[in-house]
């Protein structure tokens, strides 16, 4: 039952998961995922890294990954944050950098993150309002799989002390450090460089911010992932040239899979 597609309704989804039990609904969503997670995971275990770890380590982050979205609710794809984490890893270690997250809904992404970047020796940024969405009148009708694509205000919240505990439960706290608040009065102020940055915010103003504010954090190398890549007016956003040009004085730079997946791999210019 992948996200990125249209194959079962979210109507039936939710049937499914009413009238199953927990752990074979599970099983039959991620057996449905498995023909996108299986080529990520194989490249992400025999891949070499940058940063040092092996195998096992590599194999217990698939295994965390699949932990954790069976006791938080995850809006993601196993593949998709292997994805980042693979990102992670491609980094050199000795620079200077930290990884950003904007929108932690229950701290399944973060507690995933998070343990990849305790590998990485490095610190995670965890960005939200900790009371959902901002209120909004954005709508993108439907996704390119054919599902409903509407996010009203409130939605997707996970209180500060929910994602705490879920991080705490699952993923490593001490690597991360929480800015609360929304993101047009938290990110202006932040001056670290990032090395990878992954944002599901699903609203187009919300993505203008991340984008605003974290691509030009980026360190050289560095890459900006959106988990919002099959919405229509992130694709709008992400395609306008005048976009970055106005906002950020450059050209638009490279992407991989917009339009085609909810991930997008934003590179730096």
């Amino acid at each position: 039952m992948p996200a990125s597609n249209g194959t079962v309704s979210n109507g039936m989804k939710k049937t499914l998961k009413k009238i199953l039990p927990k752990p074979l609904f599970f099983l039959l969503k991620k057996g449905r995922a498995l023909t996108e997670d299986l080529p990520v995971f194989i490249i992400f275990l025999f891949k070499p890294t940058k940063i040092k770890t092996t195998f096992f380590d590599r194999f217990y982050l698939i295994f965390k990954c699949y932990q954790i979205s069976f006791f938080i609710e995850c809006a993601h794809m196993e593949n998709e944050m292997i994805q980042v984490m693979s990102e992670i890893f491609s980094l050199d270690q000795t620079r200077e950098y930290v990884i950003a997250e904007a929108g932690s809904f229950k701290g399944g992404s973060g507690a995933k993150l998070s343990l990849a970047v305790r590998m990485a020796n490095k610190k995670l940024f965890l960005f939200d309002s900790f009371e959902g969405l901002p209120e909004n009148n954005e709508d993108h009708g439907k996704n390119i799989f054919g599902g409903d694509a509407f996010f009203p205000g409130k939605s997707y919240m996970g209180s500060l002390d929910e994602v705490k505990q879920n991080i705490g439960r699952f993923g490593h706290l001490p690597s991360c450090e929480f800015i609360k608040g929304w993101f047009d009065d938290t990110m202006p102020n932040f001056d670290k460089k990032v090395g990878v940055a992954y944002i599901d915010v699903d609203l187009e103003s919300s993505t203008k911010s991340c984008l605003r504010y974290l691509y030009p954090k980026l360190i050289s190398g560095g890459s900006l992932f959106s988990q919002d890549g099959h919405l229509p007016l992130i694709i709008k956003l992400l395609s306008d040239e005048n976009f970055w040009q106005k906002e950020l004085g450059i050209a638009k730079p490279k992407m991989i899979c917009l339009g085609k997946r909810k991930l997008v791999k934003v590179l730096k210019n």
